[in-house]
């Protein structure tokens, strides 16, 4: 189970700009406190033929579309083709993939999107990284700090993995679904090509190539 969380089973590294800053790593959630400055570090390398600094520590791709209400704070990275829809609240921190959709009303703070993720309408996405073209439902988001305030722990089949992260929200797999108005609790691990039912309440891990109905009823796609 532990080996199925990792870096290498969860992300396509071909698929982000932050391959670098993952390659390597064992477990994802190992480089969100290093996020700020990985960003800091590539923007500065960046073509200034594809990437026009628009603020302090703001990097954003000429192809990319940002609305004129969007709210953009730095460190952050908006790569090619990437859309930033009316009044997204980005926080800093954040790296956002070629092709990916941050929708209207969404926030994002300390997070990884791969390319063509989708974020598009109502949600909080924060301390999180999110694989090739997963994709969460309107009004679902990542709660990343536990109502008792104690370190995040991932818990699954067998495995119990302290973070040493007081905030960490949800590592989603490449092709993640997650159904409308669903919460992903602390410390979540949803494997690639799952599937979350609309409204779940989601902890611990979701093994790819699954479908979570509910608490306790996991099915596997066929």
């Amino acid at each position: 189970m532990s080996n199925s969380i990792s870096v290498s089973e969860l992300y396509d590294l071909q698929e982000t700009i932050a391959a670098d800053l993952l390659e390597g790593i064992t477990y994802p959630w190992e480089v969100l406190p290093k996020i700020h400055d990985f960003i800091i570090s590539l923007g500065e390398k960046l073509s200034k033929d594809i990437f026009e600094e628009r603020g302090d520590h703001i990097w954003v791709a000429k192809s990319a579309k940002v609305a004129p209400t969007a709210c953009l704070n730095g460190p952050l990275i908006i790569d090619e083709e990437a859309e930033i829809r009316h009044c997204a609240f980005v926080r800093g921190n954040a790296i956002v993939g070629k092709g990916a959709v941050v929708g209207n009303s969404t926030e994002l703070k300390n997070v990884i999107l791969f390319n063509k993720v989708q974020v598009p309408h109502y949600n909080y996405v924060g301390d999180s990284i999110l694989g090739f073209k997963a994709h969460m439902g309107a009004g679902s988001i990542t709660s990343n700090v536990k109502s008792d305030k104690t370190l995040v722990v991932v818990k699954g089949d067998g495995i119990s993995i302290e973070t040493g992260l007081k905030k960490m929200g949800a590592m989603l797999g490449d092709r993640v679904e997650v159904g409308c108005n669903s919460v992903l609790n602390p410390g979540t691990v949803i494997g690639r090509n799952a599937n979350i039912y609309p409204t779940s309440m989601v902890r611990g891990v979701v093994p790819a190539g699954s479908i979570f109905k509910k608490s306790g009823e996991i099915v596997k796609k066929y």
